[in-house]
């Protein structure tokens, strides 16, 4: 944002700041309004619509995301949004373009992150189609268990057991949930939240 007039960064600024506030009391629709208004302040500054374009696709915009981080893949010939960018499709119900854009992309132009981004981006798209023992197979590689514990091994565990329980393999899914639970260090994980949440509900059950 260093291209912008002083006052119009601290413009910028807040607003971006006061997104990311309301997204941590997910409070989504704050979020945008700030994100939106930031963007028709300075749209041409790429950092300001990846914020935008990122906060679209949080709050289930994904038409909106997906123009935004094209913009924002022009402008800067980054790739580490394509993952996002293919989810978006999937949200749109269209799980065959986002198969056909990531296979579109060398993964010599992606980082390790963003690879398994895609990876499970893909398997999603698979199963959407009702391809769920091919999403399965996508899924089953290396990083399951030898990335270190975190938010990228929790997420691809977590994705792992969801497939395993739509094959039907529930006590395989019940193994990979245990193991999304212990990886996810940071809470990232629907298991982890609605574990935390199910905690929450009976300490307040308990104080009545």
């Amino acid at each position: 944002m260093q291209t912008l007039p002083e006052s119009l960064q601290e413009r910028v600024g807040r607003h971006l700041l006061a997104a990311e506030v309301a997204l941590g009391q997910d409070d989504t629709e704050s979020a945008l309004e700030h994100s939106r208004q930031a963007k028709k302040l300075a749209g041409r500054v790429a950092v300001v619509r990846e914020a935008n374009g990122t906060i679209e696709y949080l709050a289930g915009e994904y038409a909106a995301a997906l123009n935004e981080l094209r913009a924002v893949r022009r402008m800067t010939g980054n790739n580490d949004f394509v993952a996002i960018m293919a989810d978006c499709e999937r949200g749109l119900g269209r799980p065959e373009k986002a198969i056909e854009f990531l296979k579109s992309i060398p993964a010599s132009e992606m980082s390790p992150e963003t690879t398994i981004e895609a990876l499970m981006v893909s398997a999603g798209a698979r199963a959407d189609m009702g391809q769920v023992d091919a999403a399965l197979l996508m899924l089953n590689v290396a990083a399951l268990t030898s990335s270190p514990p975190g938010d990228l091994r929790a997420r691809l565990q977590e994705a792992y057991s969801v497939l395993l329980e739509r094959a039907g393999r529930e006590g395989e899914a019940h193994k990979w949930r245990s193991r999304a639970i212990k990886s996810d260090i940071h809470g990232v994980t629907a298991l982890v939240r609605n574990q935390e949440n199910e905690i929450t509900a009976q300490v307040i059950e308990e104080s009545d």
